[in-house]
């Protein structure tokens, strides 16, 4: 729907919205808008300023600005802490956005049935505390800690743990939900088994608040592993590493992580943190993490996947069997990001069959070289997840050198990269979500059928397409 479809704010709403929650949560100053116009995502096209920003303190508050929004048909962004790389949290309408900075409190932790509920705006890095303080363990773990539960629920966030553990779909057990219309409902429970008719909590998980607020969630949790380890295993090239995987599975070993890095993206993540990757040579490089209830178990299990290793022509195999170690390797992965994102221009997150890692890769090679364009990859390498990331320059020796015309090759390098992605029988994205960014690529991954079938069922939730509009698929 075009922007003349909803109402723009005026003085009235706005006096109404401060009858419902305090004016001091009731934000219309441009300088205070500017974090909200914007997520992760590199590119300014997107940006896009709320009429207003609002941080209610409870659920019956969300319900009433919900209600107040429908009945002058003004379009609600809800926005977690902004870490998404797709636009999902950009209000591209205008309107309001709302957000959870005021909804931070972790309910319960409830150690007998292994769950914590909490508020939709906890971060990740605080509810590991509090679980570490309880002796739990909540096992996703996508990139940026500061990531608030409604945010990852809302995007079906995944991380490096998803080989062993899942994403986290399969760690939400009941959510309380505020539909379009402001009615509340609660879904799903701490039980275990539920076989009781369609999965509304399910619709609800990856959905990107486009059906309704995630205001509350019931996480499902384990008790943490006694002991990890992290190996490194330096490759000639990438083809040897990635037929490493299918062996290490076979064996009925399940790690924790199973990475896939080539070696540029480790030497400018090294420079960027000023620390030292355990090994030099090799042009690509496996790094896996495995847990388990004792030292002798974890040892036993990297042995196992160490000899798989140097029978797939590893070069060599480090292991760091302490947390320091451990921190130091985590550290030059994780920063690997950041490292090189003010020189980038997108970041895309296609997922293929993980046996068809090397080749997806080797012609994403080939695309750089008939492009003239850098493009430097990395992944899950257990479960198909590869980052590709489109560079405005390129990292040599030391120092970033512009690509010539860079921008005027962006939209074709990106229909040739889905364009494999889908000749590889993959999918447009396997944890960031779609937003407003990858809407054009969804349709020719999922086809008429299937695109029809999600927009009937937001006409289903939302009729009046208030709930962030212009995310996932557009509605007319």
């Amino acid at each position: 729907m075009s922007d003349k479809y909803y109402q723009k704010v005026n003085k009235a709403f706005i006096r109404e919205l401060q009858r419902i929650i305090e004016t001091k949560n009731v934000f219309t100053i441009h300088e205070d808008l500017i974090d909200y116009s914007h997520d992760e995502y590199v590119g300014k096209e997107i940006q896009t300023y709320p009429e207003i920003v609002v941080k209610p303190d409870t659920t019956e508050e969300i319900t009433q600005i919900i209600k107040l929004c429908s009945a002058h048909t003004v379009p609600v962004t809800v926005r977690g802490s902004g870490t998404g790389l797709c636009g999902g949290c950009v209000p591209i309408h205008g309107g309001v956005v709302l957000t959870f900075e005021n909804m931070q409190r972790i309910i319960e932790i409830d150690t007998n049935n292994l769950t914590a509920t909490v508020e939709a705006g906890v971060m990740l890095m605080d509810l590991y505390e509090a679980l570490q303080e309880a002796g739990l363990f909540f096992p996703p773990h996508p990139g940026d800690q500061t990531a608030t539960i409604g945010g990852i629920i809302a995007t079906n966030a995944g991380g490096a743990r998803a080989v062993k553990y899942g994403v986290v779909r399969h760690f939400v057990k009941g959510m309380e939900v505020v539909l379009p219309d402001g009615e509340i409902i609660d879904l799903g429970g701490k039980f275990i088994k539920n076989s009781s008719g369609y999965s509304l909590m399910h619709l609800m998980v990856g959905s990107e608040g486009t059906l309704g607020i995630i205001t509350r969630a019931t996480l499902s949790l384990i008790p943490p592993p006694v002991a990890v380890y992290t190996l490194v295993a330096p490759y000639q090239n990438l083809d040897d590493a990635i037929q490493t995987v299918p062996d290490i599975l076979k064996n009925k070993i399940f790690p924790m992580a199973v990475e896939f890095i080539e070696k540029e993206p480790i030497l400018i993540s090294e420079n960027y943190i000023k620390k030292s990757w355990p090994c030099s040579e090799g042009e690509a490089h496996l790094m896996v993490i495995v847990d388990g209830s004792s030292d002798e178990e974890v040892m036993k299990l990297a042995e196992s996947i160490s000899e798989i290793c140097l029978r797939h022509r590893a070069m060599n195999v480090f292991v760091a069997d302490t947390p320091q170690k451990q921190e130091n390797i985590l550290d030059i992965r994780s920063h690997t990001y950041e490292a090189i994102k003010n020189y980038m221009l997108e970041d895309l997150d296609i997922t293929v069959p993980r046996s068809e890692i090397a080749n997806f890769v080797q012609d994403i090679h080939r695309i750089e070289e008939t492009y003239g364009i850098w493009l430097p990859t990395y992944g899950h390498a257990a479960d198909g997840n590869v980052h590709i990331h489109i560079m405005s320059h390129r990292w040599e020796n030391g120092v970033w050198h512009e690509i010539q015309d860079c921008h005027e090759k962006v939209p074709a390098v990106r229909e040739v990269l889905h364009e494999l992605g889908r000749k590889y029988k993959g999918t447009v994205s396997g944890e960031h979500g779609i937003g407003v960014i990858k809407k054009e690529f969804l349709k020719s991954y999922l086809g008429p059928r299937q695109i029809e079938l999600i927009r009937s069922i937001k006409k289903i939730f939302d009729p009046n397409n208030i709930l962030n509009p212009g995310k996932i698929v557009d509605v007319q």
